[in-house]
């Protein structure tokens, strides 16, 4: 691996000879961090969040939930004491609210504020967050009863007016935990209960965190149900590992011979490691406590888990397991480029409307270092058995994108360059380093 100078966006990902080694505690779960800053600031009573995620994305949900009216004390290592504003009590802005390029904040925070009478509030972000549709939380809010006008009836920046709401059942046309965390909070604040029908389960984190605050919410199948409340209970969250960080050295330990390595204190939680089954089901090494699916407390499981390489065979991803594995499909693609046989992944289209159209750059950058890949409308289908030669990869200013690049330069046969490795900091602001102690020998 080499950096070719001080915050240079292009870095060298040589072949890793020998595999991987060590013993590795990946960053705080981004998912989880952003919730703990927005259910604090809901929360009247000081709440100590510790192991927040220090990255871009995690840090303008930060900003955000200051500009409202909330008290940020950064405590070092990682500890945060949030003094919220209550449920019904946020501060008006003077200006937008700037979401840099967190689309869980941007798709969250609204549920809170549509439910707040009187009030607009303008929503902003980075030139990626300005193509990533809002229509998906646009309409069941409308439903409610609040009001958003977004630029050209679909994109950010946009504005919410805030109103009494109202209680409905909405049924998700796609999986998709953000919405469906939107609404539960918007659902806190209305009379008659908030009901989300899923198609299929995805993460759950917002369900649990909701439990653990005291919040009336209950899952019967893929019905989530939450009712009024009008406080918050909670005085500690505690971030675990993040597994979609955890997934990359996965996917390293899996790809590259003589690798064993060990993820401390990963979050399990079975709306999260839907890769890690996937991982083992095209013939991956991964062992660890898994939560069995189905399962449901206010709190979120924590493993170790122990990686190491074997023969992978390819493998069909279908629509079902893809929200459990959203964030992993890309590493999927790169996983089927070393297996025997097929993979394919089918209705995964959600991964279009991320920071980069993952289908897509997934698609031209495995091909452009070899690979034998094709996009479909919802997916993409490799070719396995050849590995990769190598060559140049860019991260169009995805995080995820970046760090597959990574991964690929560690199991081509030549090395592949990075373009834009910079993007990784968004959620693994470390990445470049854990990975030479993993090298080390």
């Amino acid at each position: 691996m080499s950096m070719p100078g001080e915050g240079s966006a292009a870095v060298r990902f040589e072949p890793a000879d020998g595999g991987l080694r060590g013993t590795l505690r990946v960053p705080p779960d981004k998912s989880i961090s952003h919730r703990s800053a927005i259910f604090a600031a809901m929360t009247p009573e000081p709440v100590r969040v510790r192991n927040y995620l220090d990255a871009a994305d995690t840090n303008s949900t930060l900003a955000a939930v200051e500009q409202i009216g909330a008290q940020v004390e950064r405590r070092g290592g990682g500890e945060l004491l949030i003094r919220g504003c209550g449920l019904r009590s946020p501060r008006a802005t003077d200006g937008p609210i700037d979401v840099g390029n967190a689309g869980t904040l941007m798709r969250l925070l609204p549920g809170w504020l549509a439910a707040q009478p009187g009030t607009a509030w303008t929503f902003d972000g980075d030139r990626s967050i300005r193509r990533r549709p809002i229509d998906r939380i646009a309409e069941p809010l409308r439903q409610m009863g609040a009001t958003i006008e977004p630029t050209d009836d679909r994109y950010p920046p946009f504005t919410l007016r805030g109103a009494e709401l109202r209680g409905i059942e909405y049924v998700l046309p796609v999986a998709s935990a953000q919405v469906k965390s939107c609404v539960l909070l918007a659902g806190m604040n209305t009379t008659e209960p908030t009901t989300v029908v899923e198609p299929a389960p995805s993460r759950d984190h917002t369900e649990r965190m909701l439990a653990a605050a005291g919040v009336p919410v209950s899952r019967d199948g893929e019905r989530v149900t939450v009712r009024r409340v009008e406080r918050l209970g909670l005085d500690a969250i505690d971030v675990p590992g993040d597994f979609s960080s955890a997934a990359f050295w996965i996917a390293a330990a899996v790809l590259v011979p003589g690798s064993r390595i060990v993820l401390e204190d990963v979050n399990v939680n079975w709306t999260r490691t839907g890769f890690a089954r996937i991982v083992e089901r095209m013939g991956g090494i991964v062992s660890g406590e898994l939560e069995p699916a189905g399962a449901f407390t206010p709190g979120e499981p924590v493993s170790a888990l122990e990686i190491a390489h074997g023969p992978l065979r390819g493998t069909t991803v279908e629509a079902a397991e893809v929200p459990l594995a959203i964030d992993e499909l890309p590493l999927v693609a790169l996983l089927g480029c070393f297996a025997e046989g097929e993979t394919v992944v089918r209705g995964a289209a959600e991964l279009k409307v991320k920071e980069s159209d993952r289908i897509q750059t997934v698609v031209d950058g495995l091909r452009g270092l070899g690979a034998g890949i094709e996009a479909t409308d919802d997916g993409f289908v490799v070719q396995g058995g050849s590995g990769l030669r190598g060559g140049s990869i860019g991260s169009h200013g995805d995080h995820r994108m970046a760090m597959l690049g990574a991964i690929a330069g560690l199991a081509s046969r030549e090395g592949v360059v990075v373009e834009g490795m910079d993007a990784a900091a968004v959620s693994y602001p470390g990445f470049t380093q854990d990975l030479a102690r993993l090298l080390a020998r």
